[in-house]
């Protein structure tokens, strides 16, 4: 499958201290890629020099094929969509009127502003003033902004961090549509139930180094206990484990009609971070 994204020993210092070390990993086409860590880790380092806004102190960085050096061209610029936590909205302008201006820049029809004012649950807030707008509402007019021109690739930098859970949600339809129409999807968030719901696979990163890369499911699977805990109609919980002996148990209390619930005792994406790094998400 080809690749939208390759990071090869990417190194970035800022007066000598590194915000990222050694880090390689590469995006597929129609993946969404989570970039997962705490506050302080990389991430939007990371995303700076993707889109060519930072330069790397030592190693590759390619997107589309290309060095990130050549992004700063017009034709490859509207390829890509990106949120951070620069708005660059005008803050005297209507809602519209803003996203109208990106529309001229990127040449899409000022019919596409409806879509994506839906998409982000704003439909009915056209008319608004940016200066009048409440944060979670700027943040949703900043992501209707980068999915405006419909964007080959897509980076997100913590893209719901102020909404409601309401409002995530609705953001989360609306990625899962781009992700169908073709969207590479670059996600950085420290949000692990975000990580699990949208992405394909995952890196964690701490203190500027990738700890682990692998899908959610195969990181739960890695790191699982093999045990499952069983809830009786006495209140009691026993965990069992999941051999011939668990079995031979879990057997006798379901033949007695003493289960009430099961459920496997697989960790988070958060449990495995902080066993993996010693950290928090904060």
């Amino acid at each position: 499958m080809e690749s939208i994204i390759e990071v090869k020993s990417l190194a970035k210092l800022f007066s000598n201290q590194a915000a990222l070390e050694n880090v390689s990993f590469s995006v597929k086409k129609g993946e969404t890629f989570g970039f997962l860590g705490p506050s302080g880790s990389g991430k939007t380092t990371t995303i700076k020099i993707l889109t060519a806004q930072l330069v790397p102190t030592d190693g590759e960085a390619y997107v589309f094929g290309v060095p990130t050096s050549k992004l700063k061209n017009p034709e490859m610029r509207k390829k890509i969509g990106v949120l951070t936590d620069n708005s660059g909205l005008y803050a005297r302008l209507s809602v519209f009127d803003n996203l109208k201006l990106y529309c001229d820049l990127y040449d899409v029809p000022y019919s596409r502003i409806d879509e994506v004012l839906e998409m982000v649950n704003m439909a009915g807030e056209r008319k608004k003033v940016i200066s009048k707008l409440s944060r979670g509402m700027l943040q949703r007019v900043t992501l209707a902004r980068a999915f405006l021109h419909k964007p080959e690739l897509l980076f997100l930098d913590e893209p719901t961090s102020a909404l409601d859970p309401v409002n995530t949600r609705h953001i989360y339809r609306g990625l899962e549509r781009l992700k169908e129409e073709g969207t590479t999807i670059f996600l950085t968030t420290h949000d692990m139930n975000e990580a699990e719901e949208l992405c394909d696979r995952v890196a964690f990163l701490n203190k500027g180094k990738i700890q682990l890369l692998d899908s959610p499911l195969a990181l739960r699977r890695k790191f699982a206990d093999h045990t499952v805990t069983v809830e009786l109609s006495g209140g009691e919980k026993e965990v069992i484990d999941m051999g011939p002996a668990g079995a031979k148990a879990l057997h006798e209390y379901m033949s007695e009609n003493k289960v009430t619930s099961i459920y496997s005792n697989e960790p988070t994406l958060g449990d495995i971070f902080v066993e993996v790094t010693g950290r928090k998400l904060s």
